[in-house]
């Protein structure tokens, strides 16, 4: 009996490589928050390459539909006119009608809005992981920059059924999506604390508070904080990324409309 217990402890014990992919966890993330949390805040590694990875191809079906789109548009002369068109002179008119045909080519409808979408999900998740790991920290949480990071990311599920819906949305009424969120109960656009607000409420969703909810069941979860200190973090994490998000929005827009210009493509 001796020996074959020395034996046995003398087997070396196999090594378990863990799993990079955890599609199992996706429909867990939505329909079971809190079970599904408790797995992810269990790891010792970062798990977040499956939601993220998640996020980028939905994003790109979303661009696919959107440039499907608008390049029929254009095909059919459906233009969008910038407001005050009637007003420019017969030269901004022609630079505005080449430059709309300039973009209408393939570099402009997919390959940019795919590279800017890349980065808006992975930059997006390390800014808001970043921020909220130092908000958790500050009200006592007790976790790690990893967890808050794998946090973040399954807890952003929801923008990838949010660009399904508008992708199936934007094929089936051959049109793009003017109003997006809130922007329809936006002020009038004619200043530009209007044109601040209309652009902040036009990022807030069903979709982004159903992230709020998961943020803050996760948090709860991975980091042992109570309700109040939870809700508080996610909200002011969320309502810094989103106001910086509405500010660019908003300089791109007034920046667009200085002058009409050409572009290079």
């Amino acid at each position: 009996m001796t020996s074959e217990n020395s034996l046995s402890e003398s087997q070396p014990v196999l090594y378990q490589r863990p799993k990079r992919f955890h599609f199992e966890w996706v429909l867990g993330v939505i329909f079971r928050p809190r079970q599904t949390f408790e797995k992810i805040a269990s790891q010792n590694t970062g798990v977040w390459l499956t939601p993220i990875l998640i996020l980028t191809l939905t994003m790109l079906i979303l661009v696919l539909a959107s440039g499907s789109t608008k390049q029929k548009m254009a095909q059919q002369g459906e233009i969008s006119l910038p407001p005050g068109y009637e007003y420019y002179t017969p030269e901004q008119q022609a630079q505005f009608q080449q430059a709309m045909a300039a973009t209408s080519g393939p570099v402009f409808l997919y390959v940019m809005p795919a590279i800017t979408g890349v980065v808006k999900v992975w930059a997006g998740w390390l800014l808001v992981g970043g921020l909220i790991h130092l908000l958790l920290t500050m009200f006592g949480g007790r976790g790690d920059t990893g967890s808050a990071m794998n946090l973040v990311a399954w807890a952003s599920l929801p923008f990838a059924i949010r660009d399904l819906v508008r992708a199936g949305a934007i094929l089936a009424s051959q049109k793009m999506i003017n109003t997006p969120g809130l922007a329809g109960f936006a002020p009038p656009a004619d200043t530009d604390w209007g044109i601040f607000v209309t652009t902040f409420l036009g990022l807030v969703d069903l979709y982004l508070i159903w992230q709020v909810v998961l943020l803050v069941i996760g948090a709860r979860t991975t980091q042992g904080l109570t309700l109040f200190k939870a809700i508080t973090a996610v909200l002011i994490t969320l309502l810094l990324v989103v106001s910086l998000q509405a500010l660019f929005g908003f300089l791109t827009g007034k920046l667009g409309s200085l002058t009409i210009i050409r572009p290079f493509f």
